[in-house]
């Protein structure tokens, strides 16, 4: 079996794992949360109108605009912060990006000469990826 592959297998495994289906539930979740979207909706309007007074000349835009814009935008920030569906994407997401975090790191051990079957699932503290200048993987 060629590592192309193995590969292949590699990212039917991730499909088929927790972490990435917890992930799909997640997006799935917020995607149709209809009182998030309104509010990312929002939010997006915000910042197309923020974005839209920066671009004028210093002379003709309006101060107390862009701070109220400003206000608003990081106020209706927090609030999709703080939905549930929006906390569990975000949870989900941090999961899977450990996880392919974690997949990367045991590759770069193994294309770097290390023992993927005995190297951490985590890169080490203060670890760069590269194993040349470091032992302490093994």
């Amino acid at each position: 079996m060629s590592a192309i592959d193995n590969a292949r297998q590699l990212g039917l495994a991730i499909q088929q794992d927790e972490v990435y289906l917890r992930f799909q539930e997640a997006s799935k979740a917020s995607d149709t949360d209809s009182e998030l979207q309104s509010k990312i909706g929002e939010f997006n309007t915000m910042r197309m109108e923020l974005s839209s007074e920066l671009h004028k000349d210093e002379s003709e835009r309006d101060a107390e605009k862009m701070v109220s814009l400003e206000n608003d935008i990081k106020a209706v920030y927090d609030e999709i912060m703080a939905m549930p569906n929006m906390i569990a994407y975000n949870e989900a997401k941090a999961a899977l990006d450990d996880l392919i975090n974690s997949i990367n790191f045991v590759i770069s051990v193994s294309v770097n000469g290390g023992d993927p079957l005995n190297c951490p699932d985590h890169a080490p503290s203060g670890c760069g990826g590269s194993c040349s200048t470091c032992g302490g993987c093994g």
